[in-house]
């Protein structure tokens, strides 16, 4: 049974940093590509960043590109987001889940597993 489960959110200051933790079980981790991914208040899910199951390539939406840092270690069954210079607009709520998408060599087509995803973990940006 696959089960993820997404923790460190917080509430932090416009520029400040949280780091989001997202531990994997009942699937083949290293094989698999995970994205975070994030839902605001009445907006829709929104993808944020994948990196592949060996961690040799990461994508990430425009908006976070050069704050957000998504990283692996297949030895923990981890997956992590690493945030910073975070902005009340990154106010969500997180998920991690595995991603069953695509590249052409300049951009990712997600395709989340939708039911496999976790609970989420929190973030609010605000000073």
């Amino acid at each position: 049974q696959v089960q993820l489960v997404e923790s460190g959110g917080g509430l932090a200051q416009p520029g400040g940093s949280l780091r989001l933790s997202c531990a994997a079980s009942g699937f083949t981790f290293s094989s698999s590509a995970m994205s975070w991914a994030r839902q605001a208040p009445d907006k829709g899910i929104e993808w944020v960043a994948v990196i592949f199951g060996d961690g040799s390539e990461t994508y990430y939406t425009d908006s976070v590109k050069g704050r957000f840092t998504i990283s692996r270690d297949n030895a923990k069954n981890t997956v992590y987001l690493e945030m910073n210079r975070l902005k009340p607009e990154d106010t969500a709520l997180y998920h991690c889940a595995r991603d069953k998408g695509w590249s052409d060599g300049s951009r990712w087509y997600p395709a989340i597993d939708f039911p496999s995803w976790g609970q989420g973990t929190q973030v609010t940006v605000s000073a």
